[in-house]
């Protein structure tokens, strides 16, 4: 088999680049980062004949060569850099064909490069109703390249595609447009210090506004000796490059595009002015945000309890056919319980990208976009910010992985740092719980004092994820931009294909990625709970019998022997440990032991005071009246209290009491450093807001 043949797909956002590599990779593809960078790294195969092969890369929409930011400049390493591993043997470049003048000036710049480039000219079947009609073959002898029609939607056009990628050695390296005319003098001078370079591609490296460390060195240092004009300069020449490439293309699509009157722009503007409007448009998005969050709790729901249910069921039987001891018990309750920690959230994170995935499939995700930048921008965010926060309401997880949308580097990383701020749905059990015990019972016109206060804590997550994006904003000195500029796609029927291949992707990138950390934090949480030093701990059973035996029945007994352990275990000697820590928030040693466990999930919380409590964590009412008769040692008055609650509450508001959403962070911004930093930043925050309000409230 001869050696595969390297290929990048690159284009305009929303010209349908990645429905081509959906069709033309099917499931046949992997998802990582690009070293030192987190933008995701998209790479496919497929064979074109039994001995031709095929990597296909595809490459971060990009408008021109001309980026500004470094995670745009991505696409433009691969294209320059011949000693990146990616470097393509040909380009596919893929265009809208109601939007050709506009992507083809990203075109004559690759061929420019000297990269054999084919265009792809995508979503062909919209030409008769848009009432474009076009001549491939005059169109390729003025570009001098090969044209593939294709629509991804019906999937016409593949075949030839793949047939022009075999024959690539057969394409033109010939630049479309001479960038020296720009300015002669100043080219012939470049050419005769580097006569065996490419013009245009110093001419990149020379314009780049800042340089990429991953370029090649020897590029960079010719561009670096080089250059003597000032950044203004350099600024109104790629203006005149710009120019020069639209005569370009205005005179290849004169001779091959004709456009009639399209009577469907008339529908877009429509909907367009009502899903945008300053008072409709906020009114459609939220009731749409409604719907598809209670369809999450209700379609989840199901699942997640099936999966819960099978683990446990898992756990029980592999505890009848193996033989009882540490190896077991390690099984069973540690990497069992581990992996089911995992799968769990699987359910969530799927519906919730199916969604997310259809609204940015039809076209309406861009509309939100424009419509949320207004609000976002002040607190350091853009439009593209308000997903991550409000899909936080169900899990942080998929919340976070949803910052991917974001463009912006800073906008991007203090929208997953401020995302576990809101309420998610693994708060509730210990926020009912709480309310319950310590909120008394009552209205305010109809409304009562407890709903009010679970809504207030809704209220305060958003308020503090906002308060901490600006105070973030600040701190990295990301200026306010006057300008935002978004394309608005046109209104499309979701791709069955491509929603199904990004909930795949979006869920097998979870379970792979975060689920190891999660796995290994848990058989840590459970070695930590079923070990400890000393006959406290090793003679529980037979200390509790002595002592409390004869007075409870077999179950009572062993919830009593498990308490037991469980205080005397290392997390529970750790919890006492933090004792004197945590008092001045109104907590002891029950309430520290629960505080440790919930890092692994903060509905822990519960479960672990029932089992110090001695109840079944299913039995809520018990482990309510356990904990409303317990009593402080010292002054004999209730441990929960409204001051302890009110403590609790806040803290689990802003604390970071997830494992899995760490594991998630330190995933998306490629290294433990933010998740550090956010975990620190939002335990002081908590622990902070929780000892005011307990030393005011006491």
């Amino acid at each position: 088999m001869s050696k595969p043949i390297q290929v990048a797909l690159i284009g305009n956002p929303n010209t349908g680049k990645t429905s081509i590599f959906n069709e033309l990779t099917g499931l046949n593809q992997k998802v990582g980062n690009y070293p030192g960078i987190t933008v995701d790294k998209k790479q496919g195969a497929f064979y074109i004949n039994k001995n031709t092969k095929v990597q296909l890369l595809d490459l971060p929409g990009t408008y021109s060569l001309n980026t500004t930011s470094l995670d745009e400049s991505v696409a433009k390493e691969v294209l320059l850099n011949k000693n990146n591993p990616d470097y393509p043997d040909v380009a596919v470049v893929v265009v809208d064909v109601e939007n050709l003048k506009r992507n083809l000036l990203l075109f004559t710049q690759i061929k420019d490069l000297g990269i054999p480039t084919i265009l792809a000219i995508n979503m062909a079947d919209r030409m008769s109703r848009t009432g474009i009609e076009l001549d491939i073959v005059a169109l390729e002898k003025a570009l001098d390249t090969k044209i593939a029609l294709v629509s991804a939607r019906k999937g016409t056009g593949i075949q030839e595609l793949k047939n022009l990628i075999g024959n690539y050695k057969d394409l033109s390296s010939k630049p479309a447009t001479q960038v020296s005319n720009i300015d002669p003098t100043y080219f012939e001078k470049l050419n005769q210090a580097f006569p065996k370079e490419n013009l245009y591609k110093l001419w990149v490296v020379i314009t780049e506004e800042f340089q990429n460390p991953r370029l090649e060195k020897k590029l960079i240092q010719s561009a670096e000796s080089f250059n003597t004009k000032s950044l203004t300069a350099l600024k109104k020449m790629q203006h005149r490059e710009t120019v020069l490439r639209y005569k370009f293309i205005n005179d290849c699509l004169k001779k091959a595009l004709q456009i009639k009157p399209d009577q469907a722009k008339g529908l877009t503007a429509t909907l367009d002015r009502i899903l945008t409007h300053k008072i409709f448009g906020y009114l459609i998005f939220a009731t749409i945000l409604l719907i598809i969050f209670q369809v999450i709790y209700d379609w989840s729901g199901i699942p997640m309890d099936f999966i819960d249910a099978q683990f446990a069921a898992w756990s029980e039987w592999l505890k009848t056919i193996l033989p009882a001891g540490t190896l077991t018990d390690l099984i069973t309750d540690g990497i069992v319980a581990g992996i089911g920690g995992v799968v769990i959230f699987i359910p969530q994170i799927a519906f919730l990208f199916l969604f997310i995935s259809i609204l940015e499939e039809s076209g309406y995700m861009s509309r939100v976009v424009f419509l949320m930048d207004r609000i976002m921008r002040p607190f350091g965010l853009s439009g593209k910010s308000v997903v991550p926060l409000i899909s936080g309401t169900a899990c942080a997880i998929p919340a976070v992985m949803a910052a991917r949308n974001i463009d912006s580097w800073k906008e991007r990383l203090i929208a997953i740092l401020v995302v576990p701020f809101t309420t998610c749905s693994a708060r509730l059990p210990v926020y009912l719980i709480i309310i319950a015990l310590v909120i008394p019972e009552g209205s305010w016109f109809g409304i009562s004092f407890q709903a009010l206060s679970l809504m207030g804590l809704y209220l305060l997550g958003f308020a503090a994820a906002l308060g901490a994006a600006w105070l973030l904003k600040l701190f990295f000195k990301s200026p306010n931009r006057q300008f935002f500029l978004i394309e608005l796609p046109n209104y499309k029927t979701p791709l069955p294909k491509n929603v199904g291949l990004t909930v795949w992707e979006k869920t097998k990138s979870f379970v792979l990625g975060a689920g190891k950390i999660i796995l290994a934090i848990s058989i840590v949480i459970w070695f930590l709970a079923a070990h400890g030093p000393g006959d406290q701990f090793n003679k529980a059973e037979e200390i509790v019998s002595t002592t409390h035996g004869k007075n409870l029945n077999e179950e009572d007994l062993q919830q009593q022997i498990a308490a037991h352990q469980l205080r005397h275990s290392y997390i529970g000697i750790l919890g006492s440990s933090i004792e004197p820590v945590i008092r001045p928030l109104g907590y002891d040693w029950k309430i520290g032991i629960a505080l440790i466990t919930s890092f692994a999930a903060r509905e822990v919380f519960v479960g672990t005071l029932a089992t110090i409590y001695s109840v079944s964590d299913e039995d809520q009412d018990t482990i309510k009246n356990r904990m409303e008769a317990d009593l402080r040692p010292d002054n004999g008055k209730p441990l929960f209290d409204l001051p302890t609650g009110v403590s609790l509450l806040l803290f689990y508001a802003f604390a970071m009491q997830c494992m899995s959403t760490l594991a998630i962070v330190k995933r998306e911004t490629n290294g433990w450093k933010w998740p550090v930093y956010q975990f620190i930043a939002m335990t002081t925050i908590a622990y902070v807001a929780a000892l005011v309000a307990y030393q005011i409230l006491k």
